[in-house]
């Protein structure tokens, strides 16, 4: 009888150096849910350490709001290696807020994050369905965030999943054009990005979690 595969694994990686989200805890508890319903392990780690040896291991690696520089030098080289050869990564709202210093991540990632109006009420318009993280949901979806503004719009270098209605909420500040989360390849890998995610409430939300999940397994190629 053949061995039975281990299942993949999902480092989740939440450190902060500036403003850390009162969320990050109920992150991670929706990862590890959907990963025992959907089949893959979740290592949750704020060990900068853990990104100084090869990230060989892990399906993918997701940075769920961290803020600041999170990773040394020797993590910042692993990272990019393991992405351009063909590792998966999603990054969820502060994820933007991340290593403002290191010019590939903010390549990788797609946007840096600007600035964000109060935490309200909104819409986000479903640009593309014929992606696992967003073939769930309604063409217009009605969400409550922070609605980041990004300093540029990535539009052209990224495929936008979901964009944001800014006639729906107060204080927006990029116009009609507004992405929100999107995917990209860099080098071999799969990149997904999505600006929702701020409150503990989102990860109990069925559609954002279904949102979650869809961008991850996407970016594991699960």
């Amino acid at each position: 009888m053949a061995a039975q595969r281990p299942a993949p694994r999902v480092l989740v990686h939440t450190r902060t150096t500036d403003y850390r989200h009162a969320s990050i805890p109920y992150g991670i508890a929706a990862v590890r849910s959907l990963g025992a319903a959907h089949g893959f392990t979740v290592h949750a780690t704020e060990d900068p350490g853990v990104f100084e040896a090869p990230l060989d291991p892990y399906a993918a690696v997701v940075f769920l709001s961290t803020s600041g520089d999170v990773l040394t030098p020797a993590g910042r080289e692993h990272l990019a290696a393991y992405i351009d050869a063909g590792g998966g990564f999603a990054g969820v709202h502060a994820a933007a807020c991340t290593e403002y210093g290191w010019p590939y991540y903010g390549e990788m990632l797609g946007a840096r994050f600007a600035r964000h109006p109060d935490h309200q009420p909104g819409r986000a318009v479903v640009e593309d369905r014929g992606h696992p993280a967003t073939h769930h949901l309604p063409a217009v979806w009605e969400f409550t965030d922070e609605w980041y503004d990004f300093r540029a719009n990535p539009r052209g270098s990224v495929r936008v999943l979901v964009s944001a209605d800014e006639s729906s909420y107060e204080g927006g500040g990029m116009g009609a054009d507004h992405p929100l989360a999107w995917c990209r390849a860099q080098g071999g890998g799969r990149v997904f990005y999505t600006a929702l995610g701020h409150a503990p409430e989102a990860y109990e939300d069925p559609d954002f979690r279904g949102h979650l999940l869809g961008g991850i397994t996407w970016a594991a190629a699960l």
